[in-house]
């Protein structure tokens, strides 16, 4: 059973890496993941630098300020933030953030959540988001599917954006071109 698990997930990466270098992910000379809030739809940020974004990705909304950042747990079951949360800075549209169908819309919990299937194992959680769309419904990158709504773990007024890869959690800014580089620091 371990092994199983084990090719899985080397499995997801490959998929992962995969991804990346087909949709050739670009992040900002300098920029941290902060200042990947501040890029609209098309990747063009406010001091008019581009990213390249993933083929057929968008943010779900637009403008934004990046409330809190993807915090992947240590274990399947640990603590951690799957997702990131945004701040719209106008309208509070939700948009699909890629082609695909609707898996999921209703309530979980108190809060309304809408879940696209996106193929190739990729599959977005919105939230809370009220939506009248219904499971099956086809989407196009960019459509509106719904409105920000109250409820969750967000504050007031933000959207969760998460992103399962194969059953995992991954950050959504890979696919959006705003992951910062990694740097290693000495140890001790």
């Amino acid at each position: 059973m371990r092994t199983a698990g084990r090719d899985r997930r080397r499995g997801a990466g490959r998929l992962v890496r995969a991804v990346l270098a087909t949709f050739a992910v670009a992040v900002l000379p300098g920029a941290g993941v902060a200042s990947a809030g501040a890029l609209p739809a098309d990747g063009t940020g406010t001091d008019g630098r581009t990213v390249a974004v993933a083929s057929g990705w968008t943010w779900p909304v637009h403008p934004f300020r990046l409330e809190h950042v993807f915090v992947a747990p240590a274990h399947e079951y640990g603590p951690g933030h799957r997702g990131v949360d945004l701040r719209p800075l106008s309208e509070t549209v939700v948009r699909a953030p890629a082609g695909g169908v609707v898996a999921f819309s209703g309530g979980v919990a108190g809060r309304g959540v809408l879940t696209l299937d996106h193929g190739s194992g990729l599959v977005t959680t919105l939230e809370p988001v009220d939506s009248d769309l219904a499971a099956g419904t086809p989407v196009a990158a960019g459509e509106p599917v719904g409105s920000i709504a109250l409820g969750g773990h967000t504050a007031p007024g933000a959207l969760h954006f998460g992103v399962r890869l194969d059953g995992q959690y991954i950050n959504p800014l890979v696919l959006l071109g705003g992951v910062p580089r990694a740097v290693l620091l000495p140890c001790c």
